[in-house]
């Protein structure tokens, strides 16, 4: 199989990192060979987070290059915006329907772009979705990510039961239901 190469980008906090152990748990699942990097702006403080999910059956580095991106998977728009450079030109976009103001904009030094989504639909193939609202429906906000995650499962190459096993393996017990509730929701949507 030819290396696929997975980005996933947001906001500190948000559960990107979270996110990349799910991908790349499934990847090994699969029997893949599985390469996971994670690059932390000032992620504490509401900074940038990237981590790249590589999977394939010989994978050299973790680093997704420019323009190489089969997926970019973004819980935030404006980061979505950030990093699209590094999707292929026919690479997807999942991107959650969130604004979080950066420091600049909260400070007041900059202002937060508007018509993003039109910007990143009219280049790639996007799916969008306000995930926080479909998570808050479930009862549990801080699962948005993965309702998002349940989106994006529908643009990869794995069964809909993989997914489910490795939520399973890898939330923490306590949350198991409601990450699972999201799982179906996203893909549901997806």
């Amino acid at each position: 199989m030819e290396t696929k190469n997975i980005m996933i980008v947001g906001v500190g906090g948000q559960g990107t990192l979270l996110t990349s152990r799910i991908l790349g748990g499934l990847a090994i699942d699969a029997g893949f060979d599985v390469k996971l990097s994670e690059v932390h702006g000032m992620a504490q403080r509401g900074g940038s987070v990237v981590t790249f999910v590589r999977y394939g059956d010989k994978v050299a580095e973790p680093i997704v290059e420019e323009g190489q991106a089969d997926v970019l998977i973004a819980f935030e728009k404006l980061e979505a915006m950030r990093y699209l450079h590094f999707l292929k030109k026919d690479g997807v976009v999942i991107v959650n329907d969130q604004q979080i103001d950066p420091i600049t904009v909260v400070t007041g030094a900059a202002k937060y772009p508007e018509g993003i989504l039109e910007k990143i639909k009219s280049g790639y193939t996007t799916y969008s979705v306000d995930a926080m609202a479909e998570a808050k429906k479930l009862g549990n906000s801080k699962a948005f990510n993965v309702v998002v995650l349940g989106m994006a499962a529908k643009h990869m190459d794995f069964s809909y039961d993989a997914w489910i096993k490795v939520i399973e393996n890898t939330v923490p017990p306590k949350t198991i239901d409601i990450n699972k509730k999201a799982f179906e929701a996203g893909y549901a949507l997806g």
